[in-house]
Parts: C-alpha cells; sequence; structure tokens
C-alpha cells in the first residue's frame, strides 16, 4: 500500500496586507495558517480548472458548489437519481434543479476529477438523512 505523499515544503512571498488577511482569517477559523493557505491554493486551481465551481462554508463543512445554484454533490445525485443517460439525465436534472445544463455539465466535470470527494458526500449525506429519519420513525411510534 502507498503512503500519502509527504508534505512539500514552499515559501512564498506576500504583500503585509495578503498576510495580515490570512493570518487573520487563520485564526478566525482556528486553523493553521500553512493549512490554510494550502486549501486556498487548491480550490483556487480548481476553480480555474472548473469554471462556474465555487467552494462554500456550511454545517456539513466546506464543499464544492455551482456558483449560482446546489453543492455539485446534489446535482449528481439528482442526475443519478433520474435513471437516465446521457443528455437526458443533464437536461432531466436542469430541470429538476432550475439549472441550464451548461450548469450541470460543469458539476459534471468536477464530478469527473474529483469523483470519491463527492462520493463520500453523498454517502455522508445519506447516511445522516437515514438517521434523521429512524429517529423521526422512533418519535412517531412514540406518539402512537
Amino acid at each position: 500500500m502507498a503512503s500519502p505523499a509527504s508534505p512539500k515544503p514552499f515559501s512564498v512571498r506576500m504583500s503585509p496586507r495578503t498576510h495580515a488577511r490570512l493570518e487573520a482569517e487563520a485564526r478566525q477559523r482556528g486553523e493553521p495558517k500553512a493549512r490554510l493557505a494550502e486549501r486556498l491554493i487548491d480550490e483556487g486551481l480548481r476553480m480555474a480548472d472548473h469554471p462556474g465551481i465555487v467552494f462554500r462554508d456550511g454545517p456539513a463543512g466546506r464543499r464544492a458548489s455551482l456558483a449560482a445554484g446546489p453543492d455539485v454533490w446534489e446535482v449528481i445525485e439528482t442526475l443519478k437519481g433520474t435513471g437516465l443517460a446521457g443528455e437526458n439525465a443533464v437536461e432531466a436534472t436542469a430541470r429538476w434543479a432550475a439549472l441550464t445544463p451548461a450548469e450541470v455539465r460543469a458539476a459534471i466535470r468536477y464530478y469527473a476529477d474529483f469523483r470519491d470527494e463527492i462520493d463520500e458526500r453523498i454517502l455522508v449525506n445519506r447516511k445522516k438523512a437515514q438517521r434523521l429519519r429512524e429517529a423521526w420513525e422512533r418519535a412517531q411510534a412514540a406518539l402512537a
């Protein structure tokens, strides 16, 4: 089994203003400055490679989203749930989510490059939904 790649040291010079903003954001998030900088660089590169994709914070953590729409995982789960293939699936997903086919394709392109990340998010959300459903059913049974 291959071991994960070791982090490579990298020195960067930045303006005092950018450095101060990075430090302030790292403090606010309670995250090491180097880790935050790496994440922001990675996300910036992903957004450059995938126009229309942005990253958002939320209760479930940071995730890839369409700039003017839902999270990528939501688009992909909907796409898979159509039971259709190809452009028919793209068009059905676009209609259901009030997106353009181009926006659905942007989510698909991101998914193609980061499948494991999106599949993990879908799995986590399905498990959470199942736990919530079971809790609701127990509550309903307690009321009966």
